[in-house]
């Protein structure tokens, strides 16, 4: 019922911000939203700022259609389908001021390592996506991930890690809380 304003699809082409929203603000993509709770909540505290999410799980996808039609959030978009397929062929290069992946599945088993999605290719793809001075930001309960995550970032000279801008919790950062596990707020701008 609300896919039809609020969701998108590869199948509808090149995402341009300027027809899409109603105001030309900023745009800020964040992959794996989950339920969606913490971006809705974004939405709503910052009008000015365009949000489009991407997930797979369906549920969460649902659930997120519903918040952004109880709160009118009209600056907010929704795709469901693979993030790197979405980020590929709908988001145009420098058009991102900021990319936000929070708690991403940690694959903790070794022989899983490689379907983490925080790699080199995916961090080269934020960087044609990623305007100049355009922010990644990267929260995870897991210390292991956020070394490897802080050992590929800072390895890479054009971007500067900086200070963790504030978000909204996340229902797996309480998880996380819960087991005791340290959370990790990492951020990096792409210098011009």
């Amino acid at each position: 019922m609300h896919w039809p304003k609020f969701g998108k699809s590869i199948d509808d082409g090149m995402l341009n911000p300027r027809t899409e929203f109603l105001s030309a603000g900023p745009l800020h993509l964040e992959i794996g939203f989950g339920m969606g709770d913490s971006l809705a909540e974004q939405a709503r505290s910052n009008p000015s700022v365009n949000y489009v999410g991407i997930e797979v799980h369906r549920p969460g996808v649902g659930h997120l259609l519903m918040l952004i039609d109880d709160g009118e959030l009209d600056n907010l978009r929704v795709y469901s389908e693979d993030s790197i397929e979405v980020l590929t062929e709908v988001i145009p290069a420098k058009s991102l001021d900021a990319v936000q992946v929070f708690f991403p599945d940690p694959w903790p088993k070794k022989k899983h390592h490689k379907r983490r999605i925080l790699n080199r290719y995916f961090v080269d793809l934020l960087e044609t996506k990623l305007k100049a001075n355009g922010l990644v930001h990267i929260a995870t309960d897991w210390q292991l991930y956020a070394e490897e995550i802080e050992a590929l970032l800072g390895s890479m000279p054009q971007f500067n890690r900086v200070e963790a801008p504030l978000r909204p919790q996340t229902k797996f950062e309480r998880r996380g809380m819960k087991l005791g596990h340290t959370i990790f707020d990492l951020a990096y701008r792409l210098i011009d």
